[in-house]
């Protein structure tokens, strides 16, 4: 059931409010885990990253580990209704994503494999 305040909208706080955030935060890390899949198996970086990114495999590995904590924290953020848990297991998601955020700075930063389209 939806509940309206002023006659406008679900109530903050609502079932329904969860939904509309938990959508399309999972729809985000799916496009960046899809993304991170690319670049891990096949080198592939999106066209806007190519020029930053040195090591691909590596920074698909990050952009994994990044949509993983944000379905971590969309699980203990939204989902679970233990005051406790919730703590604990967003504080973990946030630690997770910085790790990931790391190893996707390391991926650009590393010397990989590229070679130089030949002019000096």
């Amino acid at each position: 059931m939806i509940t309206l305040v002023c006659g406008v909208g679900p109530a903050p706080g609502s079932e329904t409010v969860k939904l509309f955030l938990a959508i399309p935060l999972m729809l985000l890390a799916l496009l960046f885990a899809a993304s991170g899949v690319a670049a891990v198996t096949r080198g592939w970086v999106l066209p806007m990253n190519r020029r930053h990114v040195r090591n691909p495999r590596l920074y698909g590995w990050g952009q994994l580990v990044g949509a993983f904590a944000l379905c971590w924290q969309v699980v203990f953020g939204l989902i679970i209704s233990d005051p406790g848990a919730r703590a604990w297991g967003t504080l973990t998601g946030g630690v997770v994503l910085v790790v990931g955020l790391i190893v996707m700075m390391v991926g650009q930063l590393a010397g990989g494999s590229r070679q130089s389209n030949g002019a000096s």
